[in-house]
Parts: C-alpha cells; sequence; structure tokens
C-alpha cells in the first residue's frame, strides 16, 4: 500500500528448554519440555531450541517429543562442530514439520588455545564440516562463533564468510560471557553485516547474557543494527545471571514500534501463562518487580499514580496489562467439576493425558485440592500437573504423613512417615519453627548430608486458602537440584519439595554440557 512502511520481521528465537535448563537445578523432564514447546507454539515463537540431544539419552528422547509435538514453530537442536553431535541432532529431529540444527565452535583467541587447543585454521576447517554435514539433515542451519564478544573481529569476518558459503542461513553472534555493553555490541553487528561480502545470504541473530544486566539492551542494540533474529528466553532464565527476556524484547519492539525498524509476529497475550508455566516447572519464581511479567509490573502504590491511572491509564502505563495476558484470575474450575470437564481444561493448557491411568490420577488430586479450596484457578492445575509428573519420574522417596507440633513458647517438633522404595521409614525431629523441624526429622530418615542453597515460598494465586508453592535447592558434592512442592499448607509444600529435591538428588547425572570437552 502507497505510503505505508512494511517493516522487517524480526525472528524470535527460544532458548528456555536449552540454554534456560543450564541454570543450576532447573533440568527438565521430557513431559514438561513438551509442555513448555507447546505454550511457546500458541504464543507463535519462531524457532523453539528443544535442547542439546548430544547431552544425554533423556535430552536425545526430550529433542525428539519436541520435534513430534510441535507443529508451526520450527524446531532446533544444539549440536557442537562433531559428527557424532550433528548426527545425534539430525535422528533427533526427524518427526519435526520443519527443523534446524545449531552448530558452534569457540573463536576467541583464549578459548581456541586453552579449551580447543586448535590454531585458527583448524577452527575454520572445523566450522565449515560441521555446517556441510548439517546440510545433509535440513536447510535450516545456524551456526555461532562461541565467545564472539571476545573474538577478533577480522576473524569472525573470515569464519563467518566460509560457513555462509558452506550452507549456514542463520548466523548467530553469541555473547557468552556477558561481556558487550550496547554501543559496542551494536557497532559489531553493523560491522560484520557490512564487511562479509556474502552477508545477504544469511539472516543475522544475537544470543546476549545478562551478566552485567545489559541482555536485553544488548539484543535491542544489535537489532537497531541490523540483526533480525534475537536467542532469548522466557523470565530471562539461563546460567549464571540469566539470557535476554523474551518478553522484554518482544514487548519492547511492540512499545516502542515507532523506533524499531522491525516487528514480531507473537501473540504476545499468552506471555503470562508461558512465564507462570516456566516459573513452575523449574521451580525459579519471577521476581515481583521483574518488567512485564511481575506481580508488580501493573501495579500502582503511589496515590498520585493511581489518581492518574483511574483519569486515563495511560498516564503510568505504556501498555496495557491485557496485551501481555494479565487480567483478573480466571475460576476455571471446583469441587462439582467433572472429569471430562477438567480434561478439557487441561488440554486447553497445553496437557494431553497419555493414560486413563494419568488422567485418573490428576483428577484424584483436583479433587482433593478443590475439597481445601474452594475455587480452582490455572495456576492450581499448572502445579497439579507438575506435581504429578514430578511423583512420576522420582517415585522412590515419597512423604506418607507429616505431623507438626508448634506452639507459643515451645520447641517446635515434627514427626514424618517417608516410604524409601518399598520401605516405610519413621523419623522426628525439633526445629526453630514447624517447617525447620519437618525437614531435619525427614533428614534424621534419608541422611543425605545435603546443603540447603535456596528455601523460597510463593503464593500461586490469592487468598488465605491459596496453595503456597516451596522450592528448595540442595547442593551436594558440586551437584545442584532444585525441588518443588505445593499445598495448602505451607508446612506440607515445605516437606514435599525437599523429598522431591531428595529424589532427584539421588538420580544419576549423565548430562554433557555442550560447551566442555571434545572439540
Amino acid at each position: 500500500m502507497d505510503g505505508v512502511l512494511m517493516k522487517d520481521k524480526l525472528i524470535i528465537f527460544d532458548t528456555t528448554l536449552r540454554d534456560g535448563e543450564q541454570s543450576p537445578g532447573a533440568s527438565m523432564t521430557r513431559d514438561e519440555k513438551v509442555r513448555i514447546a507447546k505454550a511457546l507454539e500458541r504464543m507463535k515463537v519462531d524457532v523453539i531450541e528443544a535442547g542439546f540431544p548430544a547431552a544425554s539419552i533423556g535430552d536425545f528422547e526430550a529433542v525428539q517429543a519436541v520435534a513430534n509435538a510441535v507443529k508451526t514453530s520450527t524446531v532446533c537442536g544444539l549440536a557442537r562442530a562433531l559428527d557424532k553431535d550433528i548426527d545425534r541432532a539430525g535422528e533427533a529431529l526427524k518427526g519435526a514439520d520443519s527443523s534446524r540444527i545449531h552448530t558452534f565452535i569457540a573463536t576467541s583467541p583464549i578459548h581456541m588455545k586453552v579449551k580447543l587447543k586448535m590454531e585458527p585454521e583448524q577452527v575454520i576447517e572445523y566450522a565449515v564440516r560441521a555446517v556441510k554435514r548439517a546440510r545433509q539433515y535440513t536447510d535450516n542451519v545456524e551456526f555461532s562463533p562461541e565467545d564472539a564478544g571476545r573474538s577478533e573481529e577480522d576473524f569472525l569476518c573470515r569464519i563467518l564468510e566460509a560457513v555462509i558459503d558452506a550452507g549456514a542461513t542463520t548466523l548467530n553472534i553469541p555473547d557468552t560471557v556477558g561481556y558487550s555493553v550496547p554501543e559496542q555490541f551494536g557497532a559489531t553487528i553493523s560491522n560484520l553485516i557490512q564487511r562479509i561480502p556474502n552477508a545477504d545470504k544469511a539472516i543475522f541473530s544475537v544470543h546476549c547474557h545478562n551478566d552485567l544486566g545489559l541482555a536485553v539492551a544488548n539484543s535491542l542494540s544489535a537489532v537497531m543494527n541490523g540483526a533480525r533474529q534475537v536467542e532469548c528466553t522466557i523470565n530471562g532464565l539461563g546460567e549464571r545471571a540469566g539470557n535476554a527476556s523474551l518478553e522484554e524484547v518482544v514487548m519492547a519492539l511492540r512499545t516502542r514500534h515507532d523506533v524499531f525498524p522491525c516487528e514480531t509476529e507473537l501473540d504476545t497475550r499468552e506471555i503470562l501463562t508461558c512465564s507462570k508455566l516456566v516459573s513452575s516447572i523449574t521451580g525459579f519464581p519471577v521476581q515481583p518487580n521483574k518488567a512485564i511479567v511481575g506481580a508488580n509490573a501493573f501495579a500502582h502504590e503511589s496515590g498520585i499514580h493511581q489518581d492518574g491511572v483511574l483519569k486515563n491509564p495511560e498516564t503510568y502505563e505504556i501498555m496495557k496489562a491485557e496485551d501481555v495476558g494479565w487480567s483478573a484470575n480466571r475460576m476455571v474450575m471446583g469441587k462439582h467439576s467433572g472429569r471430562n470437564a477438567f480434561k478439557s481444561r487441561m488440554i486447553e493448557l497445553g496437557h494431553e493425558f497419555s493414560t486413563e491411568e494419568e488422567l485418573n490420577d490428576a483428577f484424584f488430586r483436583f479433587k482433593q485440592l478443590a475439597d481445601k479450596k474452594h475455587e480452582i484457578f490455572d495456576e492450581d492445575l499448572q502445579a497439579l500437573i507438575s506435581e504429578v509428573n514430578s511423583d512420576a519420574e522420582v517415585e522412590h522417596i515419597k512423604l506418607i504423613a507429616l505431623k507438626v507440633c508448634s506452639e507459643t513458647g515451645e520447641v517446635p517438633s515434627s514427626t514424618v512417615t517417608i516410604r524409601v522404595h518399598d520401605q516405610e521409614l519413621k523419623g522426628s525431629a525439633e526445629g526453630s519453627g514447624a517447617v525447620d523441624a519437618s525437614l531435619k526429622a525427614i533428614e534424621s530418615v534419608i541422611k543425605s548430608d545435603a546443603t540447603l542453597e535456596l528455601y523460597s515460598v510463593n503464593s500461586l494465586t490469592n487468598g488465605t486458602d491459596a496453595q503456597g508453592e516451596v522450592t528448595v535447592r540442595l547442593e551436594k558434592a558440586g551437584r545442584i537440584v532444585n525441588g518443588q512442592g505445593a499445598d495448602t499448607d505451607i508446612v506440607i509444600a515445605s516437606a514435599k519439595a525437599y523429598i522431591n529435591a531428595l529424589s532427584k538428588l539421588f538420580l544419576p547425572e549423565k548430562r554433557k554440557h555442550p560447551q566442555q570437552g571434545e572439540v
């Protein structure tokens, strides 16, 4: 249409299931990954990086399951520049309607010398070979020069030109250690696009980490300088300080469409649902003052602000809360709701039951919850499914009974009954409070000698009958796990979370980290 400037499309590449999972303790099961992937698909995310298939059998099966479940988004698998990694990714993605292989190799002087023990020419050779091999499985191949932020620009130009010639269709420039600042990072993207002779044959992408709190700012600076894909995660989840936050990138573009030369095609009304789902599954609560999805994001404490918002919301709100999915909690179920209504609502939330037994188990737990709590919200249902799946994954330790005595002026005490494999065991302990006594009682039975690194409580919904969701983080011999539990009784929720973490701690870990070893 005359007079209307068509904007470029910005591709949103979500790596919650891969890089987000590298947060300490944030590992997800296959079914949990599928639930999140379906939620991302409903939001119309362009590319979903489902995992690193070569990491373990579990990771391979998870990527395979996501590839088979997702129909409209492109499903991506990560692979080091190794034949075996690429073949594994290709195999895992076989069932996808649209697939991408994302391969990478380090390009900074320190990484090439210390980690890879390779000369620059060898690195280029590995990169080209990896891209060519990936092309045997898909024509959608992404290449990343790891630690690009500390790489020499001349070398970046050489290797990127070579991989484009080899068939790479997306070039991702990661700020692997979160060292960049916006002006400098944007200039790097601009320089690369201008200097690489065949740059027009590939889409430039960025993957920024938040070590200095600049991941979103760096990503947006790159967009202003020609990048047309941003790699990000829900809630900014990721290693160390996390990745660029999807919701912040997307809403920045939407809110400041007067500034940015491109736009996304995401259904932003699904943002909050995705945020709460990821938080529930990983056990990483969203801080109240988090932009877009935090509980305070659209709350106005100041009297002047409140007055202005009542007169005209635009006085202090630069976007509508409804546009990202905020609205009054919708009561979806109650104690009189039937089995079919429950099943239908769960399907709407992205969870389909594989067997009638699984449905019956979940419905039984729903009825138990409905007896305790009059109004059942979506958040309650998500927590319920997380609990069902968690029990199925780690069934060898289970809470049978818990008795707590907490009285003013007396030392709180707790007695627990736990089933370990097929044996019921009892333990008792005193503590500084009901929760402390309960966890000590559990520990008196299990004797894990793990260190409690984190204990946090989050209310799933409003009201005094709301379920409390407890997250505990345990560390033992360098291994970190998160455990989650939810209940209307916060002491019981705490015990469930602690046992969930212990169960994970005793499971063998055989996952490889993509950035370590072999290449």
